[in-house]
């Protein structure tokens, strides 16, 4: 008997049923807080950094999945790379066998890391996070993990203890006993190290959360510290990595930073299977496997899947063959500087940050009494509604989606894909620029949404 199965014939009948599908079976949240801010679009189809709703209107992805989509969607390159690896039919995941695909991407991702050995393939961020830790504590024999403040390195039990930010922890004790330190604060971090009970400090060399970047300096300085201590450097490259910021990876900036341990995964998927690798020195790899008794030790059931595989050398090729770093550094160089001549113009605007195209845009208090009192009471029925109040109109009259960078924060973070060129800069300082001029204009639709929102963030208190 042959099974027939039409996805698109299903997609057509019920597809119109998305945000009730969700509301039943999935996080029934979503779809609320999606209808609540006028976020419940239908896009029916995407390419690079567009997408399209069914109506044929053109919308400017600046969010990228949260980083996932770092070509953009349905990059041509990785699209073929899929079709041939599911049109090869190899004999995949026997899991007593050897494949070629794994050993080719480890080896073209470590000649973007010299001074890396080696790679363990998981299936996501906070998959390579935990890895990271693992590793960590084994090869140093060491119980104890150093964090941020402020940093998000996932949300699975191991990484959620290296969390910094309180609203994704809450509820979920006992975590594991690691410790936060201020970013870029060395006499925090030397304090913690001279108790002897460390392995490893977690960083993002520029925080996702408020686009923080670490202060110049301090990543070497801290690898310094570390190492006379027998502790370990483990960088976050989950969202910072593959070009992201203008180097291959953030910590590059710094001349003479050298992690024993990096976590990358979102854009190695080329935004199709997910995937996420774990980069270490030969010395803490040959630690945790130190045996053949050990050979599955750590291991993950669809790492190094021939899918995900593919589309990671895909992505890697892409990268090289189009200069994508090169463009980065351009593009968002552009974006940022048009972005930050604007602070001057605008009195909620406080500062513009970041690198390449991880750009975070800051409001804060006015200086005019008008805009001052509004300001206030934003402020005090919940913060972060302000930056809410912007991000909307972008979507609803602009057609370009962006984000708030984290709760209770006043910051819009840009990550589009890497793809994005001139034309989508001027799109989005133009749409900007207008939505600034209704914010100080003391009137309008927008501040009518903030009555709105107000009246939400008092109700869910």
């Amino acid at each position: 008997m042959t099974t027939e199965f039409d996805l698109g014939a299903l997609l057509a009948e019920r597809g119109a049923e998305r945000y009730d599908l969700h509301g039943k079976y999935l996080n029934h949240q979503l779809p609320r807080m999606l209808h609540t801010i006028g976020f419940d679009k239908v896009y029916e189809r995407a390419e690079g950094a567009h997408f399209w709703d069914a109506d044929g209107n053109d919308y400017l992805d600046m969010l990228a999945g949260f980083g996932v989509m770092g070509l953009g969607r349905h990059h041509p390159v990785v699209r073929k790379a899929l079709h041939d690896v599911l049109d090869l039919n190899l004999a995949d995941l026997t899991r007593f066998d050897c494949q070629p695909l794994p050993g080719l991407l480890a080896e073209k991702l470590l000649t973007h890391s010299p001074h890396l050995d080696r790679v363990f393939f998981g299936n996501s961020g906070t998959e390579a996070v935990e890895s990271a830790l693992k590793f960590a504590r084994y090869a140093t024999g060491r119980p104890r993990i150093l964090y941020c403040d402020h940093a998000f390195h996932g949300l699975t039990t191991g990484s959620l203890s290296v969390n910094g930010e309180r609203g994704f922890r809450d509820g979920f004790a006992p975590l594991l006993p690691d410790t936060a330190v201020p970013l870029g604060d060395l006499d925090a971090l030397a304090r913690e190290l001279k108790k002897g009970d460390v392995a490893a400090l977690i960083v993002e060399p520029i925080q996702g959360k408020g686009v923080h970047e670490a202060p110049p300096g301090y990543l070497r300085a801290a690898q310094e510290l570390l190492h006379r201590h027998k502790a370990l450097l483990v960088a976050d490259e989950v969202q910072t990595g593959l070009g992201r910021t203008g180097d291959f990876y953030a910590y590059q900036h710094e001349e003479g930073v050298e992690p024993d341990l990096v976590c990358v995964a979102k854009a190695l998927s080329g935004g199709y299977v997910p995937v996420g690798a774990t980069l270490g020195k030969d010395w803490i790899f040959k630690k945790v496997y130190s045996s053949m008794d050990r050979v599955l030790v750590h291991s993950a059931s669809f790492g190094s899947n021939a899918q995900a595989m593919a589309c990671g050398l895909a992505v890697l090729s892409v990268m090289e063959d189009e200069q994508i770093v090169a463009g980065v550094r351009a593009t968002g160089e552009l974006l940022k500087s048009r972005l930050a001549a604007m602070v001057d113009k605008y009195e909620l605007l406080a500062d513009v940050r970041g690198r390449g195209l991880m750009i975070g845009i800051e409001f804060g208090r006015p200086s005019s009494l008008k805009l001052r009192s509004r300001w206030t009471m934003l402020q005090a029925a919940r913060k972060g509604l302000f930056a809410q109040m912007v991000v909307v109109p972008l979507l609803e009259r602009h057609r370009i989606l962006t984000q708030v960078s984290g709760d209770h924060l006043e910051v819009i973070k840009l990550i589009p894909p890497l793809v994005v060129d001139e034309a989508d800069v001027d799109r989005f300082v133009d749409a900007f620029t207008s939505v600034m001029d209704d914010a100080h204009s003391g009137g309008g639709l927008m501040w009518d949404f903030g009555k709105t929102l107000i009246k939400q963030a008092v109700a869910n208190r």
